[in-house]
């Protein structure tokens, strides 16, 4: 085989399976990132402009990946639906039959590598089960000369007689992100067009777990093209996209400082405030109706899980990863934000908080402290999410009480990976906040969720109810599951609900687990300050 390119790893077979192709792609992503992106976290922790808190985080995301690089914790707990793209040139025997080849590589590979099953299948209308293997997979094959969405740029480049593959595990979080306007001519003037970024960028929050990268496209000959498109550039689909004008998409590299401008300037930073929100931007312009202008936003996280393939019929080609991060320029000076200061002048007091004395101790420990202190957390802590929360309202709603540990334990939402061999859990991150709100009332009121911990920011309703029932909401970093289950996580147990998978209630003992304190007692709100600032 001759080499597709330096940035490809070149595999030989005589009929490469496609199942060999999709199982290799998911399980390198799952574990390791594209040097470009490490770089880019590594510039964001070193920028002369980044907060301490921008600091802190990012080179805990750098560890992070040090830690998933060895293959044993993934580098999010959300490892994410199995989404394949695929764009077909000439003829390819493997092609024939790729989606269902694709679907059961990644079925494989999502078990074999205990990745989590976050898939959740209609039974009915209103009721669903886990099918305990993530599937069904997305996948998508187009032919490469007439697709709904611009070819990648890669493809282009791909054999006359090839299979170009786009692999991508992107998580919940950062695909509720996605905002979708049916805008008109009069949105395209500079002024309009800005005013649009910025409300839709404020509105993107820390919940998805920046820094991220920002996708925005405008115009489309269908909301159907505008959204794939966007999907694919979140992806990295259009990395090298020209930025001529022209009929067919081109990029606006303009338009995209503008963008990373008016996310330096929301203040969220890499989610516990600062300047560094966003690490990348693509903003893409498309033909359109006249009658209509479609616009979108879209991200993808701080895990940013994408990979390109190429198959042809004498083997397939799979993009490169960074295998060592720590060999990166800078990465040691980044990381070394994590010695125990928390800043960058050793001036930040950082609070100690054990749940070991039950809530009303830990309530008492948390007295004083201000939106933004970093804490470290030591003790038990409850573990439950959606699914459950669902079910304590059903026993509320039936006249029935709550568990008693729902009183006991601090309660953190999360739904961890499965659990490698020999370890006390499988990569474990926190899960958006938000999504539990509309429990504040039904919970506070009985004493449960006085002390919560999640990641994002909250609505007015949880910030009311905290100044109401003397609570506190405390936010630990996204982006960092390989890391907290590796060293900040000791031991776990399932008490409750092990019919949910990976949402089961659990209890799990932390050790100097990383926070930040979002929401007070009095109300006062980390995320409402920065935005009013």
């Amino acid at each position: 085989m001759k080499p597709f390119s330096d940035q490809y790893d070149a595999i030989p077979l005589a009929h490469p399976p496609l199942e060999r192709v999709a199982y290799d792609a998911f399980g390198r992503l799952s574990f390791t990132f594209p040097r470009a992106h490490l770089e880019h976290l590594i510039a964001a922790a070193l920028s002369p402009d980044a907060s301490d808190n921008d600091r802190f985080v990012c080179a805990c995301m750098l560890k992070n990946a040090l830690i998933a690089r060895e293959g044993r914790f993934p580098l999010c707990q959300d490892t994410g639906i199995a989404t394949v793209f695929g764009w077909k040139k000439g003829t390819v025997a493997c092609a024939e039959s790729a989606a269902a080849a694709l679907e059961a590589g990644a079925k494989t590979c999502y078990d074999e590598r205990k990745l989590r099953f976050s898939t959740a299948c209609p039974a009915s209308f209103y009721e669903e089960y886990d099918p305990n293997d993530n599937m069904p997979a997305q996948v998508a094959i187009f032919d490469a000369d007439a697709c709904l969405a611009p070819p990648p740029s890669f493809v282009a480049h791909s054999p006359a007689h090839s299979l170009s593959l786009l692999f991508c595990a992107k998580g919940g979080g950062s695909s509720n992100k996605t905002a979708f306007v049916q805008g008109t001519k009069a949105s395209l003037t500079p002024a309009a067009f800005e005013r649009f970024l910025t409300e839709h960028i404020a509105k993107l929050g820390t919940s998805a777990c920046p820094p991220y990268t920002i996708a925005v496209v405008a115009g489309g000959l269908s909301p159907e093209q505008n959204l794939l498109t966007l999907k694919l550039a979140t992806c990295g689909a259009y990395d090298g996209m020209t930025d001529k004008p022209n009929p067919h998409g081109f990029r606006d590299k303009a338009l995209e400082q503008t963008v990373r401008d008016i996310a330096k300037k929301t203040g969220f930073g890499a989610q516990f405030g600062g300047t560094q929100f966003a690490v990348e931007a693509i903003v893409i312009r498309l033909s359109r109706h006249g009658a209509s202008c479609p616009l979108s936003v879209g991200v993808s996280c701080s895990a940013h899980r994408n990979l390109k393939a190429v198959v042809t019929d004498e083997g397939f080609f799979l993009e490169k990863t960074c295998e060592n991060p720590a060999s990166l320029a800078g990465f040691d000076q980044a990381v070394a934000f994590l010695d125990g200061r928390g800043t960058t002048d050793g001036t930040q007091t950082v609070r100690v908080i054990t749940t070991d004395g039950g809530i009303p101790a830990v309530l008492q420990s948390l007295k004083g402290t201000k939106p933004g202190d970093r804490l470290l957390l030591n003790g038990d802590l409850l573990v439950a999410r959606d699914a459950a929360h669902a079910r304590w309202q059903e026993l509320l709603d039936a006249g029935k009480p709550l568990p008693a540990y729902c009183t006991r334990y601090p309660i953190c939402y999360a739904g961890p990976a499965r659990t490698p061999d020999g370890a006390a859990i499988g990569s474990f991150g926190p899960t958006t906040a938000g999504r539990m709100d509309g429990y504040a009332d039904a919970l506070m009121s009985r004493g449960a969720a006085l002390v919560t911990l999640a990641k994002g920011n909250r609505s007015p309703q949880w910030t009311h109810a905290c100044a109401r029932y003397g609570a506190f909401y405390l936010g630990t970093p996204g982006g960092i599951a390989a890391l907290i289950a590796s060293e900040h996580i000791t031991a776990q147990r399932i008490i409750d609900y092990e019919d949910l998978g990976m949402e089961a209630v659990r209890v799990v003992t932390v050790r100097n687990l990383p926070a930040f304190v979002v929401t007070t007692d009095t109300g006062a709100d980390f995320y409402a300050q920065t935005t009013n600032t």
